[in-house]
């Protein structure tokens, strides 16, 4: 298996780099998305087997494997293994893991849609099972900020590890509360891993995050730019990593209410707040839905907690 350091001997660079340059010949054949990548790996074991021949793969798993070895530039895992090299060199900070590994989430592991890559400054092991995303708007009440700060300060007392998106509002005021009850939390940027972070004024508490053993992770390559559409996929795998997600408020086109419909597809845990469901007919619909539950307090959220673990397979819903 990969392991998640750069460095070591030169065959973990080469898988490392296999992976990253496979994710990136997915990006550029028309119709594959990245999640296709993680199947296929996960199907055949190691990036290397796409290099042998392909033999003993499904038809449905060839044509996937042909097209993607087909678009891979000549030069690609050499100038991958220089770009992870520079970038320890760089940042010594920074850790990959991709969905070869052993330490890939294991509650990532189970949505259909989850990323080949990761990138991570902080711990590791911060992405643990018992881990819940506290989520909502940017422009929240004195209400929800208190709520936000009530559910994570109780979650943070029961160890479970608080996922958020690092945004203003209510992710901060979460990720704050958490660090302040010496909890462990996880911020799940929309931009790539050593951009200067987004929101500027959230730069101090990325790095509070790290430093009190939580981690900062991103799915994107290192560079990348802060986007309208990186920060929807963002919610992919903040809904991924966690076993459940609470909406704290939450407006019908808000990126909260977009995690909600994608926490329900990966077959996960939605707590709405009471007051939500009250005041926005989104969340009303929503709360007739299976696997949905209504919840007053956190220790609502930690007795549903209780019942839950990660499940055996992926599933993939169609919701509105």
């Amino acid at each position: 298996m990969i392991e998640q350091v750069f460095g070591g001997d030169g065959l973990v660079a080469d898988e490392q780099a296999l992976v990253l340059a496979f994710t990136e010949a997915a990006d550029a054949v028309h119709g594959v998305s990245r999640h296709r990548v993680s199947d296929l790996l996960e199907t055949i074991g190691s990036p290397e087997r796409l290099l042998g021949g392909l033999t003993g793969l499904e038809a449905v798993d060839l044509d996937l494997a042909r097209r993607l070895v087909n678009a891979l530039p000549d030069d690609a895992v050499v100038r991958w293994r220089t770009t992870l090299a520079s970038l320890r060199e760089s940042h010594p900070d920074v850790r990959l893991v991709t969905v070869c590994d052993d330490r890939y989430p294991v509650n990532l592991r189970q949505a259909y849609d989850r990323t080949p890559i990761l990138f991570v400054r902080g711990d590791l092991d911060a992405l643990g099972e018992r881990s819940v995303a506290i989520v909502g708007t940017r422009k929240p009440s004195a209400d929800g900020l208190e709520q936000a700060r009530r559910l994570a300060t109780g979650l943070a007392r029961a160890a479970v590890t608080v996922v958020s998106g690092l945004a203003e509002g209510i992710d901060t005021a979460a990720q704050t509360a958490t660090l302040e009850a010496r909890g462990r939390t996880t911020a799940v940027v929309g931009h790539g891993i050593v951009t200067r972070t987004y929101p500027r004024s959230n730069i101090d508490l990325a790095e509070r995050i790290v430093a009190s053993g939580g981690a900062v992770v991103s799915q994107f390559w290192p560079t990348a730019p802060p986007t309208r559409q990186t920060f929807l996929m963002r919610n992919v795998t903040t809904s991924g990593l966690s076993l459940g997600t609470v909406v704290v408020e939450a407006g019908d086109t808000s990126g909260a209410r977009q995690q909600a419909r994608k926490c329900l597809e990966h077959g996960k845990q939605l707590f709405l707040l009471d007051g939500l469901v009250m005041h926005q007919e989104w969340a009303e619909r929503y709360a007739q839905r299976p696997g949905v539950a209504v919840v007053r307090d956190v220790e609502e959220v930690l007795d549903r907690l209780d019942s839950l673990a990660p499940s055996g397979q992926p599933v993939q819903l169609t919701l509105g």
